[in-house]
């Protein structure tokens, strides 16, 4: 007779969103799961989600933990159906193409799908037609996907008969021991880890965006093969949302927009560093001084620190040893040195300069330093990836019992900088302790329970985003959405207990002994490069008042009227509005055209009514007639809107 031991051992707990628990047996499979609950949910089940681990509904649980299902309703169900349309597309490339040999997808699956090829020459547009339609005749085949667990000979032994070269030569990417599995629809398989929706019906549209070649293994030594992106969504209402918003992005885009309002520039010669012009230098400095004002009301000290540091500071603070490979190095006297990629360790060398009290607490140091971390080539994207950047970066030295206090004080501040600038629809994000980290457990706990008491207390809601803080501690990020919806991880606020501890530093308590300061570390626009790019998409250019680096544009309808023009224009400089004249001999129409492109918040008309009235008539960049007023009146008006820093005009 069977001993209850082992029947116990063999059962695991999962508990469900509804905090319920449901005990099944060792092995059972999500889709299982699904099945025991409802026939109708096993139906429209794409996959699980696993203690915060997307996974496939024929992975065999092993242990217990936090679990949910994915529908089609629910928004990771995109991750699953571009997983497995990747998949698709692969296929229809082998039966177009059978000599084609198929190299790595895609890891990331939120937005796109892709495929590496080995290919004789460029996939065409007239290719595309000829994949989309094959995809489309294998999407109605219906096939279900199966996952097939097999051993490293038998995986090689596949392979190497279907003449998929690539493919062997990437299992030895697979570590020793680790299960392997293909994934398999009709005749087509591949070497995957997963997850895949039920069956192909579960793909709804498809459609491919692109084409490049690619380096094997990123590798410029190695052969060029060749790769092609696409997306898919389970309906085809679902994938025109999305064409619709790759259209407004295009249409949005901060590189373009800032090449046509001269705000900045790049050049080979500073790789994925910008070059900001007079009128984005303009606009990047009233964001500089915006904060400084929110610093001064906030009692923060502002520093200035060096930007090339010995080598032994970044052992000590280890950015070293888990940031190494984004840093630069330079060698001087026989020294190593690192470029600045965080002012953090700085700080700590100017809080350990002197004695500290607990009356001196907190301390809050700001600075504006700038940054410099190595992004591949790759990822660098305008504004928003860059190597040399500047943050709006500060670090607060405070005692354990004023952590809450400090905390609640940046995040409201950071929610109403957010409202000034027009971002009303955000989420907040507790990170917790990545796999790679450093510090005791203890000290983990510690931090994560001080940033979830801060934010509770205050019944601020927030989402806990598994295994994503920083190496040294927890924090809370700020996911912003833009005009059209998509969101951007801008401020940060993170917990910190290691640096301190590791740079000795302290403060004498009231109790007269030493004790160890709390960092904490806190970004409000994060990179002020990104947020640049990032506001630039959000206001496609149209920058509110306070910010427009040319306020007003004054517009003589013909020579006739240049000089009272001028006579506006400088009336208005000299009341502070950034007004410049255009006295170019063109037609009206094109310069108001022209000053609307410019993204000028007001364009005044100045003819002969408007010089025998001694006023402008106003248009506004929206296309709008404000009628007529005298230039006093408008650069009161200018002069009231810019410092209540609205969006409107």
């Amino acid at each position: 007779m069977t001993s209850p031991e082992p029947i116990a051992a063999a059962m695991i707990a999962l508990v469900l969103p509804d905090g319920s628990e449901r005990r099944v047996r060792h092995g059972t499979t999500p889709l299982e799961v699904a099945q025991e609950i409802g026939p109708g949910l096993a139906k429209a089940s794409v996959g699980a989600e696993f203690e915060g681990q997307l996974v496939d509904l024929r992975l065999p649980l092993s242990r217990s933990g936090a679990f949910r299902l994915i529908t089609t309703r629910n928004p990771e169900a995109g991750e699953f159906v571009r997983h497995s349309a990747e998949h698709v597309m692969a296929d229809a490339v082998k039966r177009l193409w059978p000599e084609v040999e198929i190299d790595a997808g895609r890891q990331d699956h939120s937005e796109k799908f892709q495929y590496d090829f080995r290919f004789s020459r460029s996939f065409t547009p007239e290719d595309f037609e000829a994949i989309e339609a094959k995809m489309r005749e294998i999407l109605a085949e219906k096939h279900t996907f199966e996952r097939i667990e097999v051993s490293r000979d038998e995986a090689a032994a596949l392979f190497e008969e279907r003449g998929e070269s690539l493919k062997v030569e990437r299992l030895a990417d697979i570590p020793e021991g680790e299960t392997i599995t293909l994934y398999k629809h009709g005749e087509f398989v591949d070497l995957c880890r997963g997850p895949h929706v039920q069956n192909l019906t579960q793909v709804g549209a498809v459609k491919l965006l692109d084409a490049s070649g690619v380096y094997y293994r990123g590798d410029e030594s190695n052969e060029m093969l060749q790769r092609i992106y696409g997306t898919a969504f389970g309906s085809k209402k679902e994938l025109a949302a999305y064409v619709d918003q790759v259209e407004q992005a295009q249409a949005r885009d901060h590189r373009r927009i800032g090449a046509e309002l001269d705000l900045f520039s790049f050049d080979s010669h500073a790789p994925a560093s910008p070059f900001f012009h007079p009128k984005g230098t303009f606009v990047y400095n009233r964001l500089v001084d915006y904060v400084r004002e929110l610093y001064e009301q906030n009692g923060y000290g502002e520093v200035i620190t060096p930007q090339v540091l010995d080598v032994d500071l970044w052992h000590t603070s280890g950015h070293y040893e888990n940031y190494r490979d984004a840093m630069f190095f330079v060698t001087m006297d026989d020294r190593d040195f690192a470029v600045k990629p965080m002012n953090c360790p700085t700080h700590c060398l100017i809080y350990g300069t002197r004695l500290r009290s607990y009356r001196d607490l907190p301390i809050r140091y700001a600075d504006f330093g700038r940054l410099h971390r190595y992004e591949k080539s790759g990822v660098t994207s305008g504004l928003t990836r860059v190597r040399t950047f500047c943050q709006d970066d500060a670090h607060i030295f405070c005692s354990e019992e004023q952590i809450e206090t400090e905390v609640i004080a940046v995040v409201r501040t950071i929610l109403d900088l957010y409202r000034t600038f027009g971002f009303s629809d955000l989420t907040i994000e507790l990170s917790t302790r990545p796999e790679k980290s450093i510090g005791t457990d203890e000290m983990w706990e510690r931090a994560e329970g001080g940033l979830k008491r801060a934010l509770a207390n205050q019944g601020i809601d927030y989402e806990v985003n598994v295994g994503d803080g920083a190496f040294y501690g927890p924090k809370i990020d700020f996911q912003v959405k833009d005009a059209i919806g998509r969101a951007w991880q801008l401020g940060t606020v993170q917990l910190d207990y290691q640096m301190p501890e590791r740079f000795g530093l302290s403060y004498v308590g009231a109790d007269g002994e030493e004790h160890r300061p709390v960092m904490i570390h806190r970004a409000m626009l994060g990179s002020l490069e990104r947020f640049f790019g990032i506001l630039i998409e959000h206001t496609t250019g149209a920058f509110p008042l306070w910010l427009a680096p040319e306020q007003a544009r004054v517009l003589p309808v013909s020579e006739k009227f240049a000089d009272y023009a001028q006579a506006v224009t400088s009336e208005l400089a000299a009341a502070g509005v950034r007004a410049e004249l255009d006295a170019r001999n063109e037609k009206l129409g094109y310069k108001i055209r022209e000053a609307q492109l410019h993204k000028v918040p007001y364009m005044l008309v100045v003819g002969g009514r408007e010089a025998e009235a001694g006023t402008v008539s106003v248009r506004v960049r929206s296309g709008e007639d404000r009628g007529s007023q005298s230039a006093a009146e408008l650069a009161e008006q200018i002069r009231r809107i810019s410092s209540a820093r609205t969006n409107e005009l």
